[in-house]
């Protein structure tokens, strides 16, 4: 009976201490830190790679950095283009194309946090998508004029 009336007087304890170690177990984080609460996005855009260490997904929402050079780059994979679903803009693998990208993001700062996932479309998925088609990058070597 003993052993009865200390564990009805230290049952609250016991319930706010096994209530927290289910919640934290069953909502983990990922290996960097992020919160698994943050959900996954799919994002489709255009994918531009204007030079090396840059790069930028520009959707229906907003230019989203995935890459600055000289700071920190978006964890996974980018987004690898066959030669016609990408357009070459300049020197090197310079350019841009049209992908959909399952991300984790930081919407204040607009940037790609981390890819999940990278898809290639054909070029005419951007360019038929009203939100999209007046956004394409500039071609350098398409819209040079001497």
């Amino acid at each position: 009976m003993m052993c009865s009336a200390r564990f009805k007087a230290n049952f609250p304890l016991w319930l706010a201490v096994t209530t927290t170690l289910l919640v934290t177990a069953a909502s983990p984080a990922f290996a960097d830190g992020t919160p698994s609460s943050d959900h996954l996005r799919t994002r489709c855009g255009w994918f531009d790679n204007p030079s090396p260490g840059n790069a930028t997904l520009t959707d229906r929402d907003a230019e989203w950095t995935v890459a600055q050079q000289g700071t920190s780059s978006t964890k996974g994979q980018w987004p690898t283009f066959k030669r016609p679903q990408w357009v070459r803009t300049g020197s090197g693998t310079a350019g841009y194309g049209c992908a959909c990208l399952k991300v984790r993001q930081d919407a204040q700062s607009l940037t790609i946090t981390h890819i999940i996932e990278a898809r290639t479309n054909a070029l005419s998925a951007c360019r038929r998508d009203k939100a999209l088609m007046t956004l394409e990058p500039f071609n350098s070597l398409k819209n040079h004029t001497p």
